[in-house]
């Protein structure tokens, strides 16, 4: 999905349950009871540090209503920090260009991600992908039904 998107290269960023995942690097989490927030941390980390890359897109790895379709309009935003949404709701993807790694890095934590930041910046550009892909985390079992 993110490789026919036009991701490359690929981290995954693992904690509880590390283990291989084809196809990316993997990357261990040790402070994942931290929340994503140290996940997200260490993922800029890396990609500030072993890439030259324009901007990191960031997703969740339970969306099995994502496309690669849908990677490929968010990564191709007009500019600044783009943010998917579904029928206006906003969700991932997220683009987040380099030039805001650091400040991330300095402030994200817990289990919030990205979104104060982000909710913060007025170089937001929302990218609907609603008709493409669906954006529905799947948390527990229960939650494949009907999805």
């Amino acid at each position: 999905l993110l490789r026919e998107g036009g991701c490359d290269p690929i981290f995954v960023i693992l904690g509880a349950w590390e283990g291989s995942v084809d196809d990316a690097l993997v990357i261990v989490n040790h402070g994942w009871e931290e929340g994503m927030g140290s996940s997200l941390r260490i993922a800029l980390k890396w990609v500030n540090a072993t890439t030259e890359a324009d901007y990191a897109l960031i997703t969740l790895v339970d969306l099995p209503g994502l496309t690669s379709q849908s990677v490929q309009r968010v990564a191709a935003a007009d500019s600044g920090i783009a943010v998917a949404t579904f029928d206006g709701e906003r969700g991932h993807p997220v683009r987040i260009p380099r030039e805001h790694f650091r400040e991330l890095i300095d402030t994200v934590g817990g289990d919030e991600g990205a979104r104060s930041f982000v909710s913060q910046r007025d170089d937001v550009v929302l990218v609907e992908i609603g008709d493409i892909a669906s954006g529905k985390d799947i948390d527990v079992p229960s939650d494949v039904v009907g999805s």
